[in-house]
């Protein structure tokens, strides 16, 4: 797969995710799919209905604003992405209240693909730093 193939689908998920577009953000992954919030309660998931109840939790309490890549490497059938991801806290994150919050923190994004679509996120994000910001 093309590596702005690859960015495109990342684009067009991350941007759904934004807007609190779970179809959207849905659209873009193999019925498969492996998805993998490491250090959210209940972060893995193997179909897009496990993804789905992760993005109904995640869109009841936190929008994506902007995201910055620091770094990006890129293989035949996959995407490694480091970024700082901004958004606000509507609800709450971590066990935490947000209070509408605007928070930065960083993520390490491992994307693979298959069939033209995303068959694996998995996510790492910094949870001490959104923790000190909701604190």
């Amino acid at each position: 797969m093309q590596e702005r193939d690859m960015r495109a689908l990342i684009d067009r998920h991350i941007e759904a995710e934004g807007r609190g577009d779970i179809d959207g953000a849905l659209a873009v992954y193999t019925e498969d799919v492996e998805h993998d919030v490491v250090g959210f309660p209940d972060g893995l998931h193997h179909s897009k209905g496990g993804a789905r109840e992760f993005y109904v939790q995640l869109t009841a309490n936190f929008r994506a604003e902007t995201w910055s890549e620091r770094r990006r490497f890129v293989t035949d059938d996959a995407m490694i992405l480091e970024q700082d991801m901004t958004g606000t806290v509507i609800g709450s994150m971590l066990g935490m209240p947000g209070r509408g919050r605007r928070i930065t923190f960083r993520m390490l994004h491992v994307f693979e693909f298959r069939d033209g679509l995303i068959s694996r996120e998995n996510v790492w994000l910094d949870g001490a730093s959104v923790m000190a910001q909701l604190s």
